[in-house]
């Protein structure tokens, strides 16, 4: 099972940005990553009058696209909990998530005072940093905005570092 990382923030504030910096960082480092983001906007995953979208269209539950690329998988609609969703990211060392604020995993919160006044949150026992150019003091570590190695320290030894080596040496040791 992957180690589940959420970073929040206030619209605006640099969550994708700071997860697209994220992501080279731990992938130089050996680190499989996968992302779930949240959003409370209808998507729409597949192209009107392509076969897949007819299938949907057609009452399926769930549609998945298979490609050499990849794969995409359409679901009804439903509220997802992060929990129901980790499932298909099983082969990876750490699912960073945008969003999921009120789940009750770790929390890296990204914080600019050019876009907002405060933080969203002040704290909480799920929140283990705090990336920000705010010079206020804080009870958990605090990153720079441009600290992502540093951030990825944090990440590693806190979150996959254990998990992450396993999985690397599982993978050598079934593949010869």
């Amino acid at each position: 099972m992957p180690a589940i990382l959420s970073i929040i923030g206030k619209s605006g504030s640099g969550k994708t940005t700071l997860i697209e910096k994220l992501i080279p960082e731990l992938k130089r480092r050996g680190h499989r990553i996968g992302t779930i983001k949240h959003t409370v906007h209808d998507i729409d995953l597949d192209t009107r009058g392509k076969d897949s979208w007819r299938h949907k269209a057609a009452g399926a539950e769930s549609v998945m696209l298979a490609a050499p690329h990849g794969v995409s998988l359409v679901k009804s609609l439903r509220e997802y909990e992060l929990d129901d969703l980790v499932g298909y990211f099983d082969d990876l060392d750490l699912i960073i998530t945008e969003g999921f604020k009120r789940g009750n995993r770790p929390k890296i919160e990204i914080f600019r005072t050019s876009v907002h006044r405060e933080p969203l949150f002040s704290g909480g026992p799920d929140l283990i940093a705090m990336v920000t150019d705010s010079q206020a003091e804080r009870d958990i570590p605090v990153f720079g905005l441009d600290d992502t190695a540093g951030l990825a320290d944090l990440i590693e030894q806190n979150l996959i570092s254990e998990s992450g080596w396993n999985r690397q040496r599982q993978r050598k040791n079934t593949m010869g």
